[in-house]
């Protein structure tokens, strides 16, 4: 009796295209192309289906802001090797400056977002520059504590509002303003985030995970490497705090919640660990799925749970791992 296995074949048009030479025709361009243009045109496309539908237009801006927590995440955890449970910190932090800007100090909206963002990612990144020697769970643990810390400071000094929060924060002019800015920089933060992990700096980042001694040996500052890997990672979560504080025009305790460091981990566990898009994927998944099940108040806990669960199961690998290895390659049966 034959022995068969199935192996899996890279598709010729994906060798072809792997060099310069991926120009030589519409068909192959069309196939590096097709799945970034997909995204891009998908997303851009997306409040205009939704016009009739202003419930769900928040839903779909809460769910980018999730993507740029879940792309950050991914990029310190299987990227640089620091799974940092603290995103809800970076949000909170973006939040309650950009706040304190536009309320307290009156700058406009278009000022005080990027002021929050840079201003932030400097603060967050000074703030857990002491916990860079730290790895693994014990870096995990001592991050998860700083929202919680942030939390408690504020309510027992009554400051930033106490636990009312600063009100009376700018909206957005306009509701394609609203939509579009969030939208354009969460697809320039993957594209860019893309690109940046595969140049020399990038590669250095990379390395310190896989071999910090080696990175050490060769004259080049670990630390130094981390604290950049943070300061972007907490630009992007930076961002979508101030982003959040001017779309409810308000900054409270709850920007230190923690749904802002455990979704975004559990959409990197759906969408595939260590492909940046499979973050933002997961994303688009567990937010409108949170909504849906909704309508099964409590018992959609239990739902949510046995559905991640199965997923997790089912596809440990990642959706996003399982969608590029189906498009780039076929699977045949051979003679063992």
């Amino acid at each position: 009796m034959e022995m068969m296995r199935k192996e899996r074949i890279d598709r010729g048009i994906k060798v072809r295209t792997e060099g310069i030479y991926a120009i030589s025709s519409y068909r192959e361009i069309l196939y590096l192309m097709g799945p970034r243009l997909l995204l891009i045109v998908g997303v851009l496309v997306l409040p205009l289906f939704l016009e009739l539908a202003p419930y769900w237009k928040r839903v779909i801006n809460i769910m980018f802001v999730y993507s740029l927590l879940a792309l950050a995440f991914d990029f310190l955890a299987n990227y640089v090797g620091l799974v940092c449970l603290g995103g809800a910190f970076f949000v909170g932090v973006g939040g309650y400056l950009s706040a304190i800007f536009n309320v307290y100090l009156h700058f406009p909206i278009y000022v005080s977002i990027p002021l929050a963002t840079i201003l932030g990612a400097v603060f967050c990144t000074l703030t857990v520059l002491p916990c860079l020697p730290l790895r693994g769970v014990y870096f995990a643990i001592v991050t998860l504590m700083y929202p919680l810390l942030a939390t408690r400071v504020i309510e027992a000094l009554n400051i930033l509002g106490g636990t009312n929060g600063i009100t009376g924060v700018a909206s957005f002019p306009h509701e394609y303003a609203e939509q579009y800015i969030i939208i354009i920089f969460m697809l320039l933060c993957l594209f860019g985030m893309r690109r940046f992990v595969n140049q020399d700096i990038g590669l250095v980042i990379r390395g310190v995970k896989d071999n910090d001694q080696a990175v050490r040996a060769s004259g080049i500052s670990i630390t130094y490497m981390k604290t950049l890997a943070v300061f972007i990672a907490s630009f992007m979560c930076c961002f979508g705090g101030a982003y959040i504080a001017h779309l409810y025009m308000w900054a409270g305790l709850s920007l230190f919640a923690l749904d802002f460091s455990i979704i975004p981990i559990a959409s990197v566990v759906i969408g595939g660990g260590g492909t940046l898009v499979g973050a933002v994927i997961g994303s688009f998944i567990l937010v409108p799925l949170s909504e849906f099940l909704r309508f099964f108040g409590t018992f959609r806990i239990v739902i949510y749970c046995v559905a991640l669960t199965a997923f997790i199961v089912l596809k440990s690998e990642g959706l996003m791992v399982y969608l590029q290895r189906k498009y780039h390659q076929f699977e045949r049966w051979v003679k063992v």
